[in-house]
């Protein structure tokens, strides 16, 4: 057997999750293992190798070594049963990832004999001329860095882009390309570009038993201008005969339904995916103000647990996105500052804002800032844009009253001066829009 430090390094040259450097926070994997225990497990999910793959690394992360071996274990058996073969490039992931398991529980015989198997698949199974990667591991890691965040994404498509490259007639590659390509645009899908469109088109082409696919195709036509009504029907009804999750096209549909639900009830869901959403957010909506009373005892896992639902509720349901986007950044500030930050920040770049809303998210950001980054300075210039906005709202009687108090404590001049010059004018305007 080879010596632990000769074990170690080969182990580090492997592709698998345990080397992709993933680092997920705490909120992302309790997220990432209820959003794949969401995804439908059947045998026609073509990803669902790679699915209890990422399972796996995601229950070791979270202290279940155990429960990652069994899952491990079901993505070697669901490749084999799958591709009718015992061996094959999709495996080399897979004992990849076992291989790191035992050796991380101090199995390093274990370890050794699935380093040997990936060796051999390597040796059997080899990359093209000129490429790094087999075009199965290079798709796998692909789906799996598009679980993740927005840097991880655009990695994700690249190494789609390769894969398909070098094998391209493998359809659910090139849907999943698709996919990744849409829902980067899903809270503005008007700006998807001609090729992206043209990308969509062709997967659903190509695929048109993937429902999700289907929908946001029909999302992204319904957003340049097309009648997509009828079509839009018959995707409901076919949609109705599958289980309701993350990956069925119930989210691109209720963004459809959204739409065109004052002109003629284009849509009608099944009960049971409505009632899912709307338990989450009441869910989500219970947690929050739980975590936010003032003598909560800190929990992280009921923490974590309401960035989870407010995630689903968001990317399922985003007709409320601004204000659930918040919630979610407020939540996520008791557990991780910086994305905090993010989350706010990309919702101050937002240019779809109506005044109301602007008005809201600065009042929101205002508080933010003076709680949770103690930087009250900045805290009072968003209480001035919001008490600026001229919309009657209990942000703007908010602002204008943390304004007032900001008077009568602060001492430096120039801020109170310019505070002082905005209130004048507030009292000097015509009535507001009431709200």
């Amino acid at each position: 057997m080879s010596s632990t430090p000769t074990l170690e390094s080969s182990l580090k040259k492997l592709q698998c999750h345990f080397t992709w450097d993933l680092e997920p926070s705490k909120s992302k994997l309790t997220y990432l293992k209820d959003a794949l225990g969401d995804i439908s497990t059947d045998e026609g999910n073509v990803w669902l190798g790679p699915i209890y793959n990422l399972w796996g690394f995601i229950q070791y992360q979270l202290g279940s070594t155990e429960e990652a071996l069994n899952l491990f274990n079901r993505a070697t058996e669901t490749f084999q049963r799958q591709k009718n073969a015992d061996e094959g490039p999709w495996l080399m992931v897979n004992f990849g990832n076992l291989a790191w398991l035992h050796h991380l529980q101090g199995e390093d015989e274990k370890s050794q004999d699935y380093l040997s198997k990936v060796d051999a698949l390597m040796r059997n199974f080899p990359a093209p001329p000129e490429e790094e990667l087999h075009p199965e591991v290079c798709a796998e890691k692909a789906w799996t860095l598009m679980q993740f965040d927005k840097e991880k994404k655009l990695e994700a498509a690249e190494l789609f882009q390769r894969a398909i490259r070098m094998q391209p007639d493998t359809v659910e590659w090139q849907s999943s390309r698709a996919i990744l390509s849409a829902e980067t645009f899903k809270d503005n899908i008007k700006k998807l570009r001609a090729d992206r469109l043209e990308t969509l088109r062709s997967a659903n082409e190509r695929d048109p038993e993937n429902l999700y696919v289907a929908a946001l195709h029909l999302e992204a036509r319904a957003a340049h201008g097309e009648q997509i009504q009828d079509e839009a029907r018959e995707l409901v009804e076919k949609l109705k005969e599958k289980p309701a999750n993350s990956y069925s096209g119930i989210s691109p549909l209720l963004r459809l339904h959204r739409k065109f639900k004052s002109e003629d009830n284009i849509v009608n869901f099944p009960d049971e995916a409505l009632k899912q959403i709307q338990y989450k957010r009441s869910a989500a909506e219970s947690l929050t103000k739980n975590i936010f009373f003032k003598d909560y005892k800190y929990d992280s896992s009921e923490i974590n647990k309401a960035i989870s639902l407010w995630e689903e509720v968001i990317d399922a349901s985003p007709e409320f996105s601004l204000e659930d986007q918040i919630s979610l950044a407020n939540t996520v500030a008791k557990v991780n500052i910086k994305k905090a930050d993010e989350i706010y920040n990309a919702l101050l770049e937002r240019e779809d804002l109506d005044p109301a809303g602007k008005q809201m998210l600065y009042s929101r950001h205002a508080k933010h800032l003076y709680f949770i980054k103690k930087d009250r300075r900045s805290s009072t210039e968003f209480h001035m844009r919001a008490a600026e906005i001229r919309e009657e709202s209990k942000y703007r009687k908010t602002s204008i009253t943390e304004l007032e108090k900001t008077l009568r404590r602060n001492k430096d001049p120039e801020l109170c001066r310019e505070i002082k010059q905005l209130l004048s004018r507030l009292r000097n305007q015509p009535e507001t829009q009431s709200q």
